[in-house]
């Protein structure tokens, strides 16, 4: 059934697991992550950013996620991550996504904040669901790169004005964590979790959650994150499902698609057991 994201962050918060946000850039992605969510009785996100439009238009995605969604039989909220302009913001309300993360991380905070609360007057009104980002979480590689990612850190007296000024229903935090693959472990600020946990009593989201170690992933649930984002890992299992696939003999590309479902299932069934989510539909 599609829902928004309140439907599936409260309970969560209120019973202390996670919820896995997964990107599904193509129709096989997202049978792996819907149907492995059915056969857990788990919650899930799924959608795509606004980065990844290139490998798949939204209005693709659209037309195979929304309809997979409303037939589900578990929860989905269907995500829009990483909006990084008002208009494609606005083509994803349109389409159906019953959830937005609106990232103004990089403007100055005050912009940050008149952006993202205009976002969630609007949003709101349609019963669709926002997702700030206070901080910023960079890149591992490329430009998004932080040379100093402490710098970057959530503020914890800033999340509490933000949450208060912005009115959002979740909040993604920089603790340590970065998009795409870690050259070396990271070391997440566990105390700043509980910290901004405990003073905004909202949701939180850990982006850049492939790579991080099976014990992060416990104690940042553990500390208040309710959604963790996951996409490098999922992309990686559907590259290596192809090539057991070709070396198995598979001829065709229709050949090829039952091991790249079956590598990404084992994926999303791993983090859905680590985040707690399984039997919680």
């Amino acid at each position: 059934m599609l829902v928004n994201m309140n439907d599936i962050l409260l309970p969560a918060k209120k019973g202390h697991y996670g919820v896995g946000f997964f990107n599904a850039v193509d129709e096989e992605m997202a049978r792996a992550i819907i149907d492995t969510a059915a056969e857990l009785s788990s919650p899930v996100m799924i959608g795509t950013a606004e980065v990844l439009l290139t490998t798949t238009e939204l209005d693709q995605v659209a037309d195979y996620l929304i309809p997979m969604a409303k037939a589900a039989s578990v929860p989905v909220a269907v995500h829009y991550d990483h909006g990084l302009t008002f208009d494609r913001c606005m083509q994803a309300l349109k389409l159906g996504f019953s959830s937005v993360m609106y990232d103004c991380s990089t403007k100055p905070y005050e912009e940050n904040i008149e952006a993202v609360a205009e976002m969630v007057k609007i949003c709101h009104a349609m019963g669709v669901t926002v997702e700030g980002e206070l901080g910023h979480v960079g890149d591992n590689e490329g430009a998004g790169k932080l040379a100093k990612p402490s710098d970057y850190f959530t503020d914890p007296d800033k999340a509490v004005d933000y949450v208060k000024r912005t009115g959002i229903d979740s909040l993604a935090i920089a603790v340590g964590n970065a998009h795409g693959d870690y050259k070396f472990p990271p070391k997440l600020d566990f105390d700043r979790i509980s910290v901004i946990s405990e003073r905004t009593d909202l949701p939180l989201v850990l982006h850049g959650g492939s790579g991080l170690a099976d014990d992060d992933f416990r104690e940042a649930v553990k500390r208040g994150i309710c959604k963790i984002n996951i996409f490098t890992d999922l992309d990686k299992a559907g590259k290596e499902g192809a090539k057991k696939g070709l070396d198995a003999g598979a001829a065709t590309m229709s050949g090829l698609i039952p091991y790249e479902i079956d590598a990404m299932k084992a994926v999303v069934s791993e983090k859905m057991h680590l985040f707690g989510s399984v039997g919680k539909a």
